[in-house]
């Protein structure tokens, strides 16, 4: 499970890059514009990489984090719990977790080994607000694995952003919801907030497996 995370995650992070070079108007070409970007960007810096593994932090704060929104995953991850939580806790938890999501990406872009990602073709938009955007991760020796990234468009900006993923059926936000969900109900936002701040701060490391849903 931990290797197909690993897959889908870092095809994730390579659809998200300069955000001053890629439109986010319309997600199939933003997605495909930025996977082939950031591919590029880490190959080509591997050697750095190598030796701070801790420059993936940047590289997702810079290429990532502007094309995923994170407020909107923070919320969700809460699900219920949002309707009894106290609003300054939520606001000192929503920087807290995007923080998390940072070093957790980059851990898991330690297990980039060129893998080729194929996108479906783009399809019309309509009225949709929320869609999955099909791809295939593709390795030597190992059966394609099937890959939605789930973007959502912001009514005040028609802007798209990523918030989900979806591989083999499995949606990396519900577990996460389902594990801190859980945690919140039994010893409150500000306890969540303390373990994924200590999370976030952990050093990027070669040979560490990921740990996204752990």
């Amino acid at each position: 499970m931990n290797k197909l995370i690993a897959l889908f995650t870092s095809a994730l992070l390579s659809l998200q890059a300069v955000a001053s070079e890629v439109s986010k108007e319309n997600p199939y070409k933003m997605i495909e514009e930025v996977a082939n970007i950031t591919f590029t960007r880490v190959a080509n810096t591997q050697s750095e990489i190598r030796a701070n593994p801790n420059l993936l932090k940047n590289v997702v704060r810079e290429e990532l984090i502007p094309y995923v929104d994170y407020r909107y995953a923070a919320l969700k991850v809460l699900g219920t719990n949002l309707r009894t939580i106290d609003k300054d806790d939520l606001n000192a938890f929503i920087p807290v977790f995007k923080e998390y999501l940072v070093t957790s990406y980059g851990q898991v872009f330690t297990m980039y080994n060129n893998q080729e990602v194929r996108f479906e073709p783009a399809r019309p938009l309509g009225d949709e607000k929320i869609i999955a955007i099909q791809t295939l991760v593709i390795e030597p020796g190992r059966e394609p694995i099937s890959i939605a990234f789930k973007v959502r468009k912001n009514r005040k900006t028609n802007e798209w952003l990523a918030f989900d993923m979806i591989a083999e059926g499995v949606s990396l936000l519900d577990s996460k919801q389902a594990e801190l969900s859980s945690l919140v109900r039994q010893k409150g936002l500000p306890y969540v907030t303390q373990i994924l701040q200590e999370k976030s701060e952990q050093n990027i490391s070669f040979g560490k497996q990921a740990e996204l849903t752990n």
